[in-house]
């Protein structure tokens, strides 16, 4: 059995991840970055695209002493394990993430990746995995999670094209969306599903509205994904 999955994400009006030029500054308010916090205080892993890592520092941890206290109140370890998506092995070993030793460093990768690639991130993470041939076989990746290290729910928190794969794979429960009031515009800026898209409407992820909040300009929205049958 594979674990829950749900994806965080915090876009503007017109569905951009970041300006044209792709570099990443957060942008959403105090709230929506305790949102972040707090959906992580409920996973057992964060799962990141190696861009993603590479291109935004940071722990992907659970942050404050007060979301690890409540990790701990329900039943979790203090801290989340860290998963990275890495399908040619190409994750920089440089990455500030390596720098956090709280919790296991997890990259998946495929068989597209290097030997030297491989040894390179195995030296700095503590385990390294191939699913998949010419592209990421991620529900073998995710049972394999479930029975090694105990993931029963998994917080994936992009790129556009991670996000995109997943879905595709039909792969994603919720979808946790923060709208900020920002127009990026610009057809090669990044949005929250990258990567090779649907070619009819019919072929669509169909989505119902779980919750909805306003505060301030921004919409919290959560929404389940209807799976395929």
């Amino acid at each position: 059995m594979r674990p829950f999955v749900f994806i965080n994400v915090a876009t503007t009006a017109d569905g951009k991840l970041a300006p044209e030029n792709r570099k990443f500054v957060p942008f959403g308010s105090k709230r929506d970055l305790e949102l972040l916090y707090e959906t992580r205080a409920k996973a057992d892993a964060v799962l990141m695209g190696a861009r993603t890592v590479d291109s935004a520092p940071g722990h992907y941890g659970p942050g404050p002493a007060k979301y690890r206290k409540l990790r701990l109140k329900r039943g979790l370890p203090e801290y989340n394990l860290r998963v990275i998506v890495s399908g040619r092995g190409t994750l920089n070993p440089k990455s500030d993430i390596f720098r956090y030793r709280f919790s296991p460093i997890i990259v998946l990768t495929s068989a597209r990746a290097s030997v030297r690639n491989l040894k390179r991130l195995r030296a700095v993470a503590d385990d390294v995995e191939m699913f998949g041939e010419d592209k990421m076989d991620f529900r073998a990746a995710f049972d394999w999670l479930r029975s090694k290290w105990q993931v029963k729910n998994l917080l994936c928190e992009g790129g556009g094209e991670l996000n995109t794969a997943l879905i595709r794979q039909d792969l994603v429960d919720e979808i946790y969306l923060t709208l900020c009031p920002l127009v990026f515009g610009g057809r090669h800026a990044p949005t929250m599903a990258d990567g090779i898209g649907v070619q009819n409407v019919s072929e669509a992820t169909r989505l119902q509205i779980k919750s909805m909040k306003r505060l301030g300009q921004e919409l919290f929205i959560v929404y389940r994904v209807q799976h395929r049958k």
